[in-house]
């Protein structure tokens, strides 16, 4: 109580003070729109907080007491502020929570024995339904991704080819083998012509697509001719010129 009567005389005194340093300023301007005091909003000010807390209530009361600067500009030396802020919890707040349980019955789980056929056959069944990778048949056919296999195959058969026969050379005189370059030139001729064509055939295209088509990556690595259809035009470019080359290394 004698805290409060010091609060509202202080207060009152103060308002005396203002009234009579700037009255134009305290008639025109309500005591609720005046700013606040610059130490409170730098946070320079002093606070002093107390609290009580009871079953059912909580009260707490602050107050905030903070010095104002004196500037040139100003007529108010001190001007003390008091803050007060109640709050009051719901009653409800207090009471004990009510606890509820909630019972559901569920039937009991059946067991059956099982063959172990019959349990291989579950298992089998379940391991159908398995995700699996697509296949390549799914997708449409595309002269890019053939000619990209077509080109590991024919690189594949080239050095497979060559270095089987260089082996074979070199151990020939060790086993009585005949692979001089007269001994192959008179087997190749007594063959009949459509062997002889088939045989070069196989060993010319696979060397001319393969030639023809490490230019076309050749080309990519430079970073040119990257688009789809310029990657569709070349591609075709190349199956021509390993074609016309390769008959021409047939038909010499």
């Amino acid at each position: 109580m004698s805290a409060s009567l010091f609060s509202r005389r202080a207060l009152q005194a103060t308002t005396r003070r203002l009234a009579v340093a700037n009255p134009s300023a305290f008639t025109k301007t309500p005591l609720s729109r005046w700013s606040a005091p610059a130490a409170i909003a730098v946070g320079q000010n002093v606070q002093y907080s107390t609290t009580t807390e009871a079953t059912q209530e909580s009260r707490t009361s602050a107050w905030t007491i903070s010095r104002r600067s004196t500037s040139p500009t100003s007529l108010h030396p001190i001007l003390p502020v008091f803050r007060c802020t109640i709050s009051e919890p719901p009653t409800h707040l207090c009471r004990r929570p009510m606890l509820t349980y909630n019972v559901s019955s569920r039937p009991a789980a059946t067991t059956t024995n099982i063959t172990p056929s019959a349990g291989e056959e579950i298992l089998a069944a379940q391991r159908r339904n398995r995700p699996v990778s697509p296949h390549l048949s799914i997708y449409r056919p595309q002269i890019t991704w053939y000619m990209s296999m077509f080109h590991r195959i024919t690189g594949a058969t080239l050095s497979v080819g060559v270095y089987a026969f260089g082996a074979a050379y070199l151990i020939a005189p060790m086993l009585g083998w005949h692979l001089e370059s007269a001994t192959l030139a008179a087997s190749f001729a007594s063959l009949p012509i459509l062997a002889k064509i088939s045989l070069k055939t196989l060993a010319a295209y696979p060397f001319t697509y393969h030639c023809w088509n490490g230019i076309r990556h050749l080309v990519w690595d430079t970073g040119a001719a990257m688009t789809n259809k310029q990657v569709i035009v070349t591609g075709w470019t190349t199956v021509g010129l390993a074609t016309v080359s390769a008959l021409a290394l047939v038909f010499m």
